[in-house]
Parts: C-alpha cells; sequence; structure tokens
C-alpha cells in the first residue's frame, strides 16, 4: 500500500466502471469542505486561536497567580468568570460566523460555510450503476464512476468526456466561474468512446485504463492516456470537463470522473481558509507585551521597595505587625510583593477590553447590515458583514483587487452605436433634431419585423429609416453583421430563434443585425441562409478565415444568389486601418475620429469592411488555401500568409460600437476611491483587449496617462527586460545604484522587507497577462513586478488563473505591508478573496462561490466607496477613539496605586475600595465609551463621500499606533499623578467643619475614586464630536449612576447587615459634603483636561494633516456653499488608442465548415 501512495504522487490510474480497482489508491470521495471548523475540532481551534491575543494568555497565567494565596490580594473568580465569559462569547460568535449567518432582516437566508457546503455535497447526480442510470448525491461520487451531465448543470467533477448529444462528441461549456469569460468553449470526446452515445450497455462494459498526471492548479493543462481495447489514446485538456463548468446547448454528455473533491483543479485553486485577524489586533497584541513589561518592571521597583522598607522599617515593627510564617526575611516577603503587585496592577490591561471591542465590531457589523443604500432592491438582498472581526480594516485599505466580469460588469452586451458610411447612429433626436439623453419613449419600435428580438432596444429611429430606404451601404453594413460571425441558430419554436453565441459581442451583432431586418436563420457546412428584409437569401459560404489573436480578425468569403463573390471582414480597428483600399483613405479618417469619441465613451469596436473578388483569382486562391490547410509544418503561419493575400484593398463600410455593459456607478466609484489613495488593480482571466477597454470603461486607465506599458514576455529574461524598462520611463534614475531607495533595498538582506513608496514622474498604467505573470511572479523577478506595478495608477492583470490572482494579492501583502481588499463574485475569484485581508463578494451571476468565502458581500460594486468611506472609516475612527481612551482611563486608574505605594510601606494595598474596582470597567465607564465606539461621527455619510480624502489617515494608521499609544500612557501618567496628590493634599491635616479630622483611608479613597469618576466622564465628553440622546444617556447616566451605587454601597443598612462586605460606613454622606472635597475634584478635573484641550487646539495650528485642512474645508463650505462645478469633457487631440475588444476564440471557424458542430434536424426547418 505504501507503494501505491508514493506511487500516486507522480500518476494517476484509474479504471473505469471498476470501484475495488480504484478503492485501493484511497482517493477522496466527492464533498468538499470550506469550513474552517468540525464538531471535533472546534474547541481547541478556537482556543488555540482565541489564545493568539496576549491578553487572554496574560490573564491565563494571572489566573494561576491568584490561586496563590500567599500572593493573592484579590479573589480568583474575579479573573477566571470574565475570561470564560471572554471566550465564550467570541467562540460563540465564531461558530456562527461558520455554521449558519445569523439574519440581519427577513426574507432571504444567506448560507455560510457548513450550509453551503452540505449544499453542494447533496446535490443531485446522475451515476451509471450495472446498467442503470441511478440518481446519487455528489458526495458520493468516486474516482473512475461514469456520471451523465445534462444541459444546464454544473460539472460534478473534473470528468473525462466520453460522449454527447451533440454529434462527434462534442460538448459546449461555460467557464465563468473558473476563468471569468462568459463565451462558450467547445469539447470534444475521445473517438473511441463518441460513437457510444448514450448506450448504457457499451458505457457499462467500457473498462478503459486512464493514466495521468496528478492532481494540480494548471486550469489550462492535462495530459494522460486512456488505454482501451488494445489501442492507447493521447488525452488533453480538451477531452476535460472540469467542475465548476456550466452545461451549456447540450443534452447531455456522459464522462468519467478523474479527479474528485480535494482534488478537483477548482477546489485546487480555492486557497485555503485562514484565521484573519486585523492590524489593531497584531498592534494590541504589542501593546499587551509592551504593557506587560512596563508592569513587570514597577512590580519589581516596588518590590525592591518593599525589601528595603521591610529590611529598615518592617523588621523592627514585627511586634505590631509580625511577618507571616513562611517570611524568613525581607528578601522573602520582597518577592512575594511582587506577584501581588503584579496582580494589583493587572488592571494595566483589563480584560474587559476585549469584550468591549467585540460588542463595537458586532455593532459597527449591524451597521453594514442595516444601511438601506446598500440593499439591492432588484434581488431583494442587502448588503453583509459576514465576519465581525475585521470591520476597522475596512478604514484602512490602500490596494483594491478586483475581478473584471461580473464584477465591474454586468456580464451583458449591447448593441450601442455604429459608423456605417461616416455618418454615427446611435444617438437619441426628438422632434426638432436636439439630441437627448435616451428614454423609453424614444425607443426604436421594431414590429414591422416579427423575427425581431423583443429584448432589443435602440434608440436612433434614423437607423431604421436608413436601412428601410435601402441605402446600399447601410446594407451592406448589416449584411456583413449577419454573415460574418461563427454563431449557431435553432429554430426550437416555429418563429422563434435562438442564438448560440461562442462570444457575447457576436452575439449582440447578430442580434442587432437581426433587429435591423437582416436576420440569420441558419447555416449548414456549404451555406449561412439570411431573412433580408423579408426575403430568404440562401448564400453559399467558400471559406471562412478564423480569428486569432494574432490576426485580430475574422473574414468570411460568399456566393451570393446572384453569383458574385463577396468577403466580408470585421476586425479591430488597427488591423483593418491597414488593410483598406487607398481610396478609403477619406473616409477612414472621419470613422477613426467617430471611433475614438466611441472609445472615450468606453465602448468596444470594431472595424466593418468588405470586398468583392474576382473569380478568377479567387480560384487561385482557394487552391493556395487548401495547400496550406492541408501542411503540417507551419500550418498557421502558412494560413495567416494566405489570409493576407486576399484580406487586403477592403472598402469600409463603418463600425460598431458594443458596450460591455458596466455595472451602474462603477467609473464613478473608482474615481472616488482613487482620491482616496486607494490603488485598484484588475485581476481577470479573460482576454487583453477586453480587459483593457473595461478599464478605460470604468476610469482605471485614462487616455490622459503618459503611458500604459505591456509586459507580454514569453521568458523570464524578456519579461524582467520590459518591467525595467516601464521603470526606467516612470523613475529613470530609480535603476542607478545611487538611487537611495536601491540604496535602502541593499541593506535589507531579509526577504521579505517592507518596499517603500516610489513617486513616478507621470501617470502611467501597466497590463501583464498571464503567461508573463507566470515568469514575473517567479522569486527572483517578483520584487521587479512589485517596484513597477505600484508606481502605476493603474493595473491590469489579465488571462489569470485562481492561483495566479491569489499569488499577486499574496505579494502586495507580504512586500508593501498595507491593508488589502480583493473583491470578485466567482469560484475563480476564491483564491484572492481568501489571500486579501478582507473579501468582499459580489452576489452576482456567477453564483454564491465567492460571496460563500468572503467577509463581506453585496450585490453591486458601486457599494464598495460606502462601505470603506462610510463604515470603514467610521469604524476605524471609532475603535482609534474607545483604545485611546481605554487605555488612558486605565493607566490613571491602575498608577494611581503606584503612587499611592511609596506611602503604604510598599504593602501591594489597594486605594480604592474592591467594589469600586469591581465595577469601574464593568459599570462606571464602560456605556460612555461603548456610546462613542458606536455612534461616533466626526463629519456624516455626505461629507465622507464627497471628501474622501478624510480616508488617509487610517490607510497610515494615525489615529492609533505605537506613538499614540506612548502619549496615552504619558497623559494616564500624568492624571494619575494629579489625582493622587491633589487628594491627597486636600485631606492631609485636614479637618471638617466642625473640627473632626477627615485625613482617614476611607475619606482619601473616596476622593480619589469620585474625582477619577468626573475625570474619565468630562474626558469622554471632549472626546465626543457627535451627540445623541443615547450619549447623553450613558455618559451623564454613568456618572449619575456611579452616586447612586455609592450611596447605596454606604448605606446603614448594607453595612450593618454584611459589615465584613461593605465598610465604608456613612463615607459617602460625610464625605461629600465637605467644601474642599468639591474644591479637590474641580481643580484635579481642570488640571487632568487643560493638557488635553491645549493639544486638541494646537496640534491643527502647529502640526495640521491633510484631514485637518479637508475639515476646515467642510466647516467653511457648511457655512458657505459653493456652487457645483462644471464638467467640462476635454479632447485630447494628440492622443489615440484603439478601443478593440472582442471576445472570441480560434477554432470555430474550421469547426463550422467541418460540419461538427450541426445537427441534421436543426437545419431541415423553415
Amino acid at each position: 500500500m505504501k507503494y501505491v501512495k508514493a506511487f500516486i504522487s507522480e500518476e494517476r490510474i484509474l479504471q473505469a466502471n471498476n470501484r475495488r480497482f480504484n478503492s485501493l489508491f484511497e482517493y477522496p470521495d466527492n464533498s468538499i469542505k470550506t469550513s474552517k471548523y468540525s464538531f471535533f475540532n472546534f474547541l481547541p481551534v478556537n482556543l488555540f486561536e482565541q489564545f493568539q491575543r496576549l491578553a487572554n494568555a496574560y490573564f491565563l497565567i494571572l489566573l494561576f497567580l491568584q490561586l496563590i494565596p500567599q500572593i493573592s490580594s484579590l479573589a480568583w473568580y474575579t479573573t477566571v468568570i470574565p475570561l470564560i465569559v471572554v471566550l465564550s462569547i467570541t467562540g460563540v460568535k465564531d461558530a456562527i460566523d461558520d455554521v449558519v449567518k445569523w439574519l440581519p432582516g427577513l426574507p432571504s437566508l444567506h448560507l455560510k460555510r457548513h450550509q453551503s457546503d452540505q449544499q453542494v455535497n447533496n446535490r443531485s447526480v446522475l451515476i451509471l450503476v450495472n446498467g442503470r442510470i441511478e440518481e446519487n448525491k455528489w458526495r458520493n461520487v468516486q474516482v473512475g464512476d461514469i456520471i451523465k451531465l445534462e444541459n444546464d448543470h454544473p460539472v460534478t467533477a473534473d470528468v473525462l468526456l466520453l460522449s454527447s448529444s451533440e454529434p462527434y462528441g462534442l460538448t459546449y461549456i461555460e467557464t465563468a466561474d473558473l476563468d471569468g469569460e462568459t463565451n462558450l468553449k467547445v469539447k470534444q470526446a475521445v473517438s473511441a468512446t463518441s460513437d457510444m452515445e448514450d448506450n448504457l450497455e457499451l458505457l457499462s462494459a467500457f473498462n478503459g485504463e486512464v493514466r495521468c498526471e496528478p492532481p494540480n492548479n494548471k486550469l489550462d493543462r492535462f495530459s494522460g492516456t486512456l488505454s482501451y481495447l488494445g489501442d492507447t489514446y493521447f488525452l488533453d485538456y480538451e477531452r476535460l470537463l472540469l467542475r465548476g463548468c456550466i452545461i451549456r446547448n447540450t443534452d447531455w454528455c456522459y464522462g468519467l470522473v478523474v479527479y474528485t473533491g480535494p482534488d478537483t483543479k477548482l477546489m485546487q485553486n480555492s486557497g485555503r481558509s485562514t484565521f484573519k485577524r486585523t492590524h489593531i489586533d497584531h498592534l494590541m497584541n504589542v501593546l499587551v507585551l509592551w504593557i506587560f513589561m512596563l508592569l513587570g518592571g514597577m512590580c519589581f521597583l516596588l518590590s525592591i521597595g518593599h525589601g528595603i522598607w521591610e529590611s529598615n522599617r518592617g523588621y523592627h515593627f514585627q511586634a505590631f505587625l509580625p511577618w507571616e510564617r513562611y517570611i524568613t526575611s525581607s528578601a522573602a516577603s520582597s518577592a512575594l510583593a511582587f506577584w501581588s503587585y503584579f496582580i494589583v496592577l493587572n488592571t494595566m490591561v483589563p480584560i474587559s477590553l476585549y469584550v468591549s471591542v467585540e460588542i463595537i465590531r458586532l455593532g459597527n457589523s449591524y451597521y453594514i447590515n442595516w444601511d438601506r443604500k446598500m440593499f439591492y432592491a432588484p434581488k431583494n438582498t442587502p448588503a453583509q458583514a459576514r465576519t465581525t472581526t475585521l470591520n476597522e480594516e475596512l478604514g484602512q485599505v490602500e490596494y483594491v483587487f478586483s475581478d473584471k466580469t461580473g464584477t465591474l460588469t454586468e456580464n451583458v452586451m449591447i448593441f450601442n452605436k455604429c459608423s456605417i458610411n461616416g455618418k454615427t447612429y446611435g444617438y437619441s433626436y426628438d422632434e426638432n433634431g436636439q439630441c437627448v439623453p435616451k428614454s423609453p419613449s424614444n425607443k426604436v419600435d421594431f414590429s414591422y419585423n416579427h423575427l425581431a428580438d423583443p429584448k432589443f432596444s435602440f434608440y436612433d429611429k434614423t437607423l431604421v429609416e436608413a436601412v428601410k430606404s435601402e441605402d446600399p451601404l447601410v446594407y451592406l453594413f448589416f449584411l456583413c453583421l449577419s454573415l460574418c460571425h461563427t454563431v449557431m441558430s435553432e429554430e426550437k419554436v416555429e418563429g422563434e430563434l435562438v442564438y448560440q453565441a461562442q462570444s457575447p459581442d457576436e452575439g449582440a451583432l447578430v442580434t442587432a443585425s437581426r433587429n435591423f431586418g437582416f436576420v440569420f436563420h441558419s447555416r449548414t457546412p456549404e451555406t449561412i441562409t439570411v431573412i433580408e428584409m423579408g426575403r430568404v437569401r440562401v448564400y453559399r459560404l467558400l471559406a471562412i478565415l478564423d480569428f486569432s489573436n494574432e490576426r485580430k480578425r475574422m473574414s468570411v468569403i460568399v456566393q451570393t444568389p446572384e453569383d458574385r463573390v463577396m468577403l466580408f471582414c470585421k476586425g479591430a480597428d488597427t488591423i483593418i486601418y491597414e488593410l483598406l483600399h487607398p481610396s478609403c483613405a477619406a473616409l477612414s479618417d472621419v470613422t477613426m475620429d467617430q471611433l475614438d469619441d466611441f472609445a472615450s465613451e468606453g465602448l468596444r469596436t470594431l472595424m466593418v469592411a468588405y470586398r468583392e473578388l474576382d473569380k478568377a483569382f479567387f480560384q487561385t486562391w482557394i487552391k493556395k488555401h487548401g495547400e496550406a490547410w492541408l501542411t503540417l509544418e507551419n500550418r498557421e503561419k502558412k494560413l495567416a500568409l494566405v489570409y493576407e493575400e486576399i484580406e487586403r484593398d477592403l472598402v469600409l463600410l463603418g463600425a460598431t460600437a458594443i458596450e460591455d455593459k458596466l455595472q451602474s456607478g462603477v467609473p464613478e466609484t473608482i474615481v472616488t476611491l482613487n482620491k482616496a489613495k486607494i490603488k485598484i488593480w484588475v485581476l481577470t482571466g479573460d482576454k487583453q483587449e477586453t480587459a483593457v477597454n473595461i478599464a478605460y470603461s470604468c476610469r482605471i486607465f485614462k487616455d490622459e496617462m503618459d503611458a500604459v506599458f505591456m509586459v507580454e514576455g514569453t521568458d523570464r529574461e524578456t519579461v524582467l527586460e520590459e518591467l525595467r524598462t516601464a521603470r526606467k520611463k516612470m523613475k529613470p534614475e530609480s535603476l542607478l545604484e545611487s538611487d537611495p531607495i536601491n540604496i535602502y533595498l541593499a541593506r535589507k538582506s531579509k526577504m521579505p522587507f517592507k518596499a517603500v513608496d516610489e513617486v513616478p514622474n507621470g501617470s502611467y498604467g501597466l497590463v501583464i497577462s498571464g503567461c508573463s505573470l507566470a515568469y514575473a511572479l517567479e522569486s527572483n523577478t517578483e520584487f521587479e513586478l512589485l517596484r513597477t506595478a505600484c508606481m502605476c495608477k493603474g493595473v491590469v492583470c489579465c488571462r489569470m488563473t485562481p492561483l495566479q490572482k491569489a499569488q499577486v494579492v499574496d505579494l502586495v501583502k507580504r512586500y508593501k505591508k498595507v491593508v488589502t481588499l480583493a473583491i470578485g463574485d466567482g469560484a475563480n475569484d476564491i483564491g484572492m478573496i481568501k489571500a486579501a485581508h478582507i473579501g468582499v463578494g459580489i452576489s452576482g451571476q456567477e453564483g454564491m462561490q465567492a460571496t460563500l468565502s468572503s467577509d463581506f458581500s453585496f450585490c453591486q460594486f458601486r457599494y464598495l466607496q460606502r462601505l470603506l468611506l462610510v463604515h470603514g472609516r467610521w469604524s476605524y475612527n471609532r475603535m482609534c477613539k474607545f483604545l485611546s481612551y481605554f487605555f488612558y482611563k486605565n493607566f490613571a486608574f491602575t498608577l494611581v496605586h503606584f503612587w499611592y505605594a511609596f506611602f503604604n510601606g510598599f504593602s501591594a494595598q489597594t486605594v480604592y475600595d474592591i467594589w469600586f474596582i469591581t465595577f469601574y470597567n464593568l459599570i462606571y465607564t464602560s456605556l460612555p465609551i461603548l456610546g462613542l465606539s458606536l455612534f461616533e461621527k466626526d463629519v456624516n455619510e455626505t461629507w465622507s463621500l464627497c471628501y474622501p480624502e478624510l480616508y488617509e489617515p487610517g490607510q497610515h494608521n494615525l489615529y492609533f499606533n505605537k506613538k499614540e499609544f506612548i502619549k496615552c500612557l504619558l497623559h494616564g501618567i500624568y492624571s494619575s499623578f494629579v489625582l493622587f496628590f491633589v487628594p491627597m493634599g486636600t485631606v492631609f491635616n485636614s479637618e471638617r467643619s466642625d473640627g473632626k479630622d477627615i485625613s482617614d483611608f476611607q475619606s482619601f479613597s473616596l476622593l480619589v475614586q469620585t474625582t477619577l469618576i468626573w475625570v474619565m466622564t468630562m474626558q469622554i465628553a471632549l472626546s465626543t464630536t457627535y451627540w445623541t440622546m443615547i450619549n447623553h444617556a450613558f455618559t451623564w447616566g454613568s456618572l449619575g449612576l456611579y452616586f447612586c451605587i455609592l450611596f447605596l454601597l454606604c448605606s446603614d443598612g448594607l453595612c450593618l447587615m454584611f459589615p465584613s462586605v461593605f465598610n465604608f460606613l456613612g463615607v459617602a454622606r460625610n464625605g461629600l459634603n465637605q467644601p474642599q472635597m468639591w474644591l479637590c475634584l474641580v481643580l484635579s478635573s481642570v488640571l487632568c483636561l487643560i493638557p488635553l484641550m491645549g493639544y486638541n487646539f494646537l496640534k491643527p495650528i502647529l502640526w495640521p494633516i491633510n484631514v485637518d485642512k479637508v475639515l476646515n474645508r467642510i466647516h467653511f463650505c457648511l457655512k458657505h456653499p459653493l456652487p457645483p462645478p462644471v464638467q467640462i469633457k476635454v479632447k485630447h487631440p494628440g492622443l489615440r488608442r484603439s478601443a478593440y475588444a472582442f471576445s472570441h476564440k480560434q477554432g470555430f471557424g474550421a469547426l463550422i465548415t467541418s460540419g461538427k458542430t450541426l445537427k441534421s434536424r436543426a437545419f431541415t426547418r423553415r
């Protein structure tokens, strides 16, 4: 068995319909697990994660110390109960996050990890068992099983295609969940099995043996062999259906399961679930360590003081205060005093800190769930905070990594505009001929065409008039669109055509020609039937000059019913322009200007042209074409040369402009995020031209950029050279050894180190393909990629695998040390969503896979700006104010014990009443800071969105960092000094008005704690900028509650009933009626608050930051409203870019002409 396991690590072996043989290799079943916890590992894993917080570990150690009676001055349950409560609350919250989403509101239930796993694992699948098709669950599918897949159903596992309902074993699939591409792809079964079709007897008898590569994450590669009936067949990627694909336009197909569950390529690319913790969590761990060291230092100092006092005074004082039996010397007493002070001063890090943090995060999560402005009515879906631990991290994001298809776009292609013979069509006009915004009232009526697609919309009636007037160039333009394509047509219902387009672009163009009266009806390998303005015309298909990424165009050659040989061509403007006849020069210049206008609107363009061919020339050419087609060496190159011979001297007809419809508000959102200094990178599996076009549409790239660099190298040296060339142009000195950053990098031998920001000499963009990225992400070139990319305003990475997306995110995380956010909607985005600090799932058209793995989810990309600039900024600001105040109030509270030690013989006696110590963090000071942390707003949401610059402090963590912590510590030391010595001076040798002495411990304790509560209340009041009724109730109510509880605890009834527990009898009544007590309270409050007020006043004047200037502008605007700015469209005559984009795949032309794609029954109807 060990030999078998070792062998399958290098090669996978399986036999069809032989579970017994396949079980020898112990392949996993088809169930998946994306949840973090199970029933058995929850407790140890969750406790391990929670005790990564040093404060929790600190309190665990403190608990053990309190169990030692010789050093404990506080009962053990004062620590164990809060610790259990904190661990329990956090554990329950983590379990709920992992098991099921709590409902922010009905009616929809959004499943989380365990539910989603169960839902997927329990889907139905048809398995071939003993010659019969049986329904079973996905989880029960095993390697070697033969399963039946049906149209519009997802693929259960990675399966080898055996046969299908289509001729030649072809199967159409959609891979949007894997690579983000919505165009159809074709897979073909092995010739040896395609003839089995749906014959269950033959399929059950099939016992072929497959040997293939072990599981891996390469989505576009597969190699293996099939041994069957003594023959061996080579297997490649074109024979494999991957889990996550959707069967399209294929009634059924059968497949042999090769990879299951975690071995499938989809799961191999999903990445592993990690425990995400915020930067503030990491910072708090460091600060707790600092506090621990400070605490140890103070305890050491006080223990030395105790030893000195015991040696000089206590030894001679034993007649009045004898030593315990276990104390043999002042040194032993000093050692015990160290641990006693360690317990007394433990409130330097109160455990209530983490309870409060969890409550604040939970409250801010509910704000996201309740935000009606992030509710998407068409789907009745609210925004959701699927985790409650990352809220403040939303206010610190610097890099956003976004998918394209379904995230920035709607997956909808619309024929928006066109240019025919130099005239633009597509704008809406009123009765006076004035251009007006598009509205339903201006929609073109296509009722005259009974074959028109009712879902198609167009708003320029002049184009319909041009078609009806039989303008010859308009006629040829739409004839080209109806002939030059690879779309398949099927008339399942009489009069209702269904188009099966290999790309959404082609579907939009053919649908447009259909509505304008040129209806592509059907095709055979030799003919194309078009209904032109009601007349059925059959064109003989002579050749298809197929599309390829290098050619960027496709052509068809047809013979018309009038016996004319015509070539129709469509493609990239930069390519077609060079192929035009010289007589088209003037028209091409006009069309190019119109294409510039289309490009500025973010439309995807194609040029359309034709050529009438001489029959003799065509006969000569077709022979060359046949010879090139049959050659075995360099066939692609020879075909391209033959194509060039005939694709020349074209006559320009016009251009098309298709809108790859962006989601509403995407460009505005990206502009706003850029103003907040958030960089946006697009990581997509789509083609380069399509990705770049969308980048311009949504304003990631701009026409006024100095340059957009293309990295397209196919080896490491070329990629490295292209990256350095780009960096040289952006910052020439960055290649010199004398550059300060290079000097800094030379000193940093340890990897990875923090990469510093570099400022380029202009505005640039970067485009890199997945092939080049594979070399750029190698260890010796990845930093070069990072330096170059981070100097660009926008970055587009295309043709990426899911793993590459995660690697790019991880690269930025490792070197930039900044907060990253990944947003996507498909299964191909799960890896980067898990890799980023924050993962956001779009509930889009590609299913719920990304949403189920995300930390936050909503339906529209535009909600991202509200999530970050409103909720994220508020959460960060609130958390920072909370932490600053919380540490300050506990330093001030605890360090009074330090000063008191010099007056009580370092005996570890507490200043305060034990009940005050119990209630200080639990009741007296908890509600005011929670009120501030849940309701505080420095500016409202409108100003937060109008001035994205307000977001900057969070990116640099300006509001709470190590420096701010030191300020809190110094402020706490100063306040504790005032809070101790001013009351000390007040009660020392003082008398009441009736002559009685009041310089007793209980009166002093009462004065100190009352002054402390008063100062803390004033402090929180000064920190609050947005007052609500709840804030008033919490702040002033807590102060009033203190006095109520104080009088209760000092009441005669309690003190007489429980004298050993309540021993401050009458202290409140006797102490608070003395004027010097109130004078002390006022004096202490003024002395504590003056430094804070002075600092807050002088800081924006002497040390202003950008946000201070923005706040001043906001205050000025509130008093003097400014008129709205006038938007002026600026044209850049010196710049021109091609807006060409075509989501098409090479090879469909050959399939069509071979007849393999056709069902005979589909073309017999008329």
